[in-house]
């Protein structure tokens, strides 16, 4: 028997579902289960990856497994195989092309597989509370597709949101009062189990997460925004599957009308919500490709002190900022993050702007 988890918005969130799986359990056997949907940055081509999109899968009865030997076919690009041998519990891929009732199989057969009684959906962020009108909201489908197909599949499943409004979408202030069940922060020690993972990974929201959750304040700069941490920052709360989808209306909809693909959920989603992120997902993908890589106006910086002066200007009043704010400041790639932690000599989820 083995715990199950799913990263409920694809991207990133197996970082931080890596910390709630360590804050909550000692099972060295987990598996989490994520979308392969990450930003364009890592993924030229818009919307989430299927199964045909890779080579290499690990054996599984759960599913398919991520290893160090599972490629993206170009030109797709993914961090899971890579994250597979930086986490220690194993990655199963969620393919939402199936639509709610494919997607509740999969959920069903990787339960069952584990042998756990019970599903924790892991959110980091809390987007997955989302009522569908707050101005900021980016990406509600991933995380009500989630829901929809937990309840579908019949599971036991839990709800964790990690890190509230770290992700942008919805304001800590908005998210907080959704928020009565129990809480917990992780510790050092669980923070440690992404380490390997954060080192070099681009994930915004889990870095700043497990930075609070280590109990960094103040202002960080991220790519899209500034960020304040406070002491909810570093906290995961509980909530039952209910109680998450009695706040999300994409997600109840999904489940009362089982969209049977993604273009069905989309549609839906564009119903419920009033926006298709996949329709600006393949807008932003186009203007990348019609757009030449810009030359860099100034050199590298190569010293420290070079690197934090940079960054102090462009950032004025933060504290830190996210390693992927720093690449896309020095016009560098997020491949790049390992250079420049080398280079900075900072081995934290953030890069603190002390000369």
């Amino acid at each position: 028997m083995s715990d199950l988890l799913i990263a409920a918005g694809g991207g990133g969130d197996p970082v931080g579902t890596a910390i709630v799986h360590a804050a909550t359990s000692r099972d060295p056997h987990a598996v989490i289960a994520t979308y392969a949907w990450e930003r364009l940055e890592v993924d030229p081509t818009p919307g989430p990856l299927g199964p045909a999109a890779f080579t290499g899968w690990g054996e599984s009865a759960g599913g398919h497994r991520f290893t160090g030997r599972t490629t993206a076919v170009p030109p797709a690009g993914s961090t899971l195989p890579r994250l597979s041998e930086s986490l220690g519990p194993s990655l199963l891929l969620l393919d939402p092309y199936q639509g709610v009732p494919g997607l509740a199989r999969q959920i069903r057969r990787a339960a069952d597989a584990s042998g756990c009684g019970q599903v924790r959906i892991v959110d980091i962020g809390g987007d997955i509370l989302t009522h569908g009108d707050e101005p900021t909201l980016q990406s509600p489908l991933p995380d009500a597709l989630t829901l929809a197909a937990c309840a579908t599949a019949g599971v036991t499943a839990s709800v964790h949101v990690a890190g509230p409004g770290l992700d942008g979408e919805i304001p800590e202030g908005v998210l907080l009062p959704r928020l009565t069940g129990g809480h917990l922060t992780p510790t050092d020690q669980d923070v440690r189990a992404a380490a390997a993972a954060l080192a070099w990974h681009p994930s915004e929201a889990s870095a700043l997460f497990a930075a609070a959750a280590t109990g960094r304040r103040g202002t960080v700069r991220t790519v899209g925004a500034e960020v304040r941490l406070t002491p909810a920052s570093g906290q995961v709360h509980h909530l039952t599957l209910d109680q998450a989808l009695a706040h999300n209306p994409l997600a109840r909809a999904l489940y009362q009308e089982q969209p049977g693909s993604l273009e069905d959920a989309e549609r839906l989603a564009l119903r419920t919500c009033g926006f298709s992120e996949l329709a600006r997902e393949r807008e932003a993908a186009e203007r990348l490709s019609a757009t030449a890589p810009a030359s860099r106006a100034v050199p590298v910086p190569t010293s420290r002190d070079q690197v934090l002066y940079m960054l102090w200007q462009s950032a004025p009043g933060a504290g830190c900022v996210t390693f992927r704010y720093a690449a896309r400041v020095l016009g560098l790639s997020w491949r790049d993050i390992p250079r420049l932690r080398e280079l900075t000599k900072a081995d934290g989820p953030l890069l603190p702007l002390v000369m």
